[in-house]
Parts: C-alpha cells; structure tokens; sequence
C-alpha cells in the first residue's frame, strides 16, 4: 500500500525538550494534496507493568497535572536522546520505584496518535520485582507507592482508575498476558 508524501514541513512550535509541532503539506497516495496537517512531536517513552514474584503490581496512586483526581499509575518516563527503550524501562523501574527485576518482556510499541503523532510509547512488562533500595523519583506531583494484588488490580482497571490512556493499556496487557502464565 502506497504511503503518504510529506512535501514539505514547517516548524510552527518548538519547546525542547517536551513539544515541537509542524505543519506538513502531505500528499495522498491517491495525489490529494492537504497543505495544512498539523504534526505534534513529543519525546518517546516507557511504561511498566512490573510485578513481584507473589503476583503484586508495583504501582502509584498519584495525581497528574492532566488528570481529575488520584489515578492509580505504572512506572514510566521519557527516554534520554539516544536510549534504548529497554533500560530506559530498567532505569525508570529503579529510580521511581527503588524495584529491579529479573525478566522483562516487550509488550509493544506503539505511536500515541495515528493521526498527528504525538510520540510513540514502549510497554513492558517487569517480571520478578523485588524492593532493591529507595527509589529517587523527580516527578512533580505527590505519590504513593502501592502492591496491588491482580485482583485489585483488575477491579481497578475495569472500575477505571488507572486514567491515562497508556497506563490502561500497559496494565490491560499485562493482565492478559498473566492470565497465560498463572
């Protein structure tokens, strides 16, 4: 199937390292022209499923700036330039949480917006986790870490407490790919 043409592109906004949008003139692969499609470029990044050898999620119940109210949370982050997703998963695991864990497994890649964008997120799933030391998370808003057991965690997916749309998915994931292994 023939792709999209990006003809041209212009910078309309550029904060690093968190925001760039451009405007691309795009041609159709059926020769369409759209002069004005709008393009939203943010920083590619991780969340983690990860889970103890008792069957306990590491999470946060925490507040975020675009949430209404406490969401329960995975461990994520933005990749540093250049980093592989994969220790960019270890890394966060360790520095949010203080866990480390022996087995991880790509759950997948996926871009944020198919239509603009918008970055791309690598999920994973941490198996193993256990408690290697105080965690030094940077995040701005106030957490709490917390074990959830898979049925908590379960009622609370389905009760929609996990409110940011890359959060569900990773713990949806996880959850189906647990109910292989157990």
């Amino acid at each position: 199937m023939p792709a999209w043409h990006v003809r041209e592109r212009e910078v309309l906004l550029h904060h690093p390292p968190f925001l760039t949008v451009e405007r691309h003139h795009v041609v159709l692969p059926d020769g369409r022209e759209i002069p004005n499609w709008q393009w939203v470029m943010t920083p590619e990044y991780v969340n983690v499923a990860a889970i103890t050898a008792d069957h306990r999620f590491v999470l946060f119940r925490q507040e975020k700036y675009a949430v209404e109210g406490l969401s329960l949370a995975p461990v994520g982050g933005y990749l540093e330039p250049g980093e592989d997703p994969l220790l960019a998963a270890q890394r966060e695991l360790r520095e949010e949480s203080g866990y480390a864990a022996s087995e991880w497994e790509h759950l997948g890649r996926y871009t944020v917006d198919g239509n603009r964008g918008a970055g791309v997120a690598h999920l994973y799933l941490a198996w193993g986790a256990t408690f290697v030391g105080k965690g030094e998370s940077d995040d701005l808003e106030a957490q709490e870490l917390v074990l959830l057991t898979v049925d908590e965690v379960r009622q609370a997916l389905a009760a929609g407490e996990f409110k940011v749309l890359a959060w569900a998915t990773v713990i949806a994931l996880a959850l189906l790919r647990l109910q292989d292994q157990l």
